[in-house]
């Protein structure tokens, strides 16, 4: 590829300079032509005058002068008489008064023509001029044959074009030096574009430099820079897309799984009633206590899934104002006091300053403390303890609840705020449970700017934290 480049622009190199000679040699011609006749004028001038002063009153040998002066020479009497010739015999010869340059000489200035001799039949270039000898106003006129002129037209020409040529030379180096720079520069920035366009987005081109060049290079690696950006945007969404489609794939499956086994057990304890067990005082009792039991646990997961699915789009409206913390604890600990004491569990509260605030909607906030503390007291055996508080942690407040269960093991622990997630399902279930409590927290928290984690340890209890911010900011 670099070579083919090379070669196209050292070819348009060539090109332009054969133009460019072609074009000296159509302006220079004429120009060489006309200033040779010029020059030539002057030095047949300078010969006549140098043979008017050697030239007696009676004719000389004119084949000798003609000899001497590498010329013509014709002498003509004032009335167009031809005195003597080097070629010709003036008995021969007719009046030459007519003749133009003659004509210009007689009435007495230098002049030149070049045109066919009409006594010989051959084209010269004529210098007719006035001199005295044999008397005044006679003309004295050398003639060199148009033949020799334009072999010396030629000549120059030729030296002229052959100087330009060679003054060419070093701009034809430097354009081989150019087009090889030029080819090396557009051969990476081709193969840079195709590996472009086999998505190699990490390449980039070298040595941008300056000019032109340089600023393709440089727009080329930005593009490169950006298309590397949206390919990875591109993939990050796919996998996230990927993530969602198997979310909702599973959100699919347990929603239906959740609603399966209620939903089976009210079916059949329903129609055990409607085949005569209604009349069973006993067994209808416990039948529709059954049935009851799995429509509370129907109310309680429609009303999660809802929760959930309106935080998630965005739907939910939030209150922000400061809060105080220790207010907030306060109050869910005493809405959860009854059923803490049910089982036995001492439920307490660490000390809070009064002086310590969150900016967060308080029902969110009693929505995630009454989801925490409801886990803390289900899974805390009876007789322990559940203790909450709240302590700085920069421009955030972290909450905690901790409690004297069983534990989490640790490979249960990265999944624990997932949707219908349970460590122990057949335990959960039987404790009415939903699987959403934790995601619902989780997404809560992350509306209030904050985070929520678990530290746990088998046998030692867990706690659950979560943060929220002391200072305002700008709900999204």
């Amino acid at each position: 590829m670099t070579a083919r480049i090379f070669i196209k622009l050292i070819l348009a190199v060539t090109g332009v300079l054969a133009v460019a000679l072609t074009s000296v040699n159509l302006i220079a011609t004429p120009r060489v032509r006309a200033s040779f006749l010029e020059s030539l004028q002057r030095e047949l001038t300078d010969k006549a005058h140098a043979l008017e002063l050697v030239l007696p009153g009676a004719a000389p040998d004119f084949s000798k002068l003609g000899s001497a002066v590498s010329g013509r020479v014709t002498w003509i009497e004032p009335d167009g008489r031809v005195l003597g010739d080097s070629e010709a015999s003036p008995s021969t010869m007719e009046n030459h008064a007519k003749r133009p340059e003659v004509a210009e000489a007689l009435a007495g200035r230098v002049a030149s023509s070049l045109r066919t001799s009409t006594t010989v039949g051959v084209e010269f270039f004529y210098v007719a001029v006035p001199v005295n000898v044999p008397r005044p106003g006679s003309v004295l006129r050398i003639a060199v044959p148009s033949s020799q002129v334009d072999e010396r037209v030629r000549d120059l020409r030729n030296a002229v074009l052959w100087a330009t040529a060679l003054a060419f030379l070093p701009a034809v180096l430097l354009a081989a030096y150019f087009a090889r720079y030029v080819s090396n520069r557009l051969g990476a920035i081709i193969d840079y574009t195709r590996s472009l366009t086999r998505g190699n987005f990490h390449a980039r081109l070298e040595n941008a430099g300056t000019g032109e060049l340089g600023m393709l290079s440089a727009n080329l690696n930005e593009t490169s820079e950006k298309l590397q950006f949206m390919m990875q945007r591109l993939e990050s969404e796919h996998a996230e897309l990927e993530k969602v489609e198997r979310v909702r794939k599973d959100f699919v499956i347990n929603v239906s799984h959740e609603l399966r086994t209620p939903l089976a057990s009210i079916q059949g304890y329903t129609e055990t009633l409607l085949d005569g067990a209604i009349n069973e005082p006993a067994n209808a009792t416990k039948f529709l206590n059954i049935i009851r039991q799995n429509t509370e646990r129907l109310t309680r997961l429609t009303a999660d899934l809802l929760v959930l699915s309106r935080i998630e789009l965005g739907q939910q409206e939030f209150t922000f104002a400061l809060k105080s913390a220790a207010k907030l604890l306060a109050d869910n600990v005493d809405s959860m006091l009854p059923l803490a004491q049910r089982k036995g569990i001492s439920l307490t509260m660490d000390p809070v300053p009064e002086e310590a605030v969150v900016y967060a909607d308080a029902e969110a906030v009693h929505q995630i403390l009454t989801n925490l503390l409801e886990n803390a007291i289900k899974y805390t055996p009876d007789g322990g303890v559940v203790t909450v508080g709240a302590r700085p942690s920069g421009d955030q407040l972290e909450f905690f609840v901790r409690d004297s269960g069983l534990g989490i093991p640790q490979e249960d622990l990265p999944r624990l705020f997932e949707r219908f997630y349970r460590v122990d399902k057949a335990r959960s279930k039987a404790l009415g449970g939903t699987g959403l409590g934790l995601a619902i927290v989780k997404h809560l928290t992350r509306v209030h700017r904050g985070d929520v984690w678990v530290e746990s340890n088998a046998d030692k209890g867990s706690t659950l934290y979560f943060t929220l911010s002391c200072k305002e900011f700008t709900p999204q």
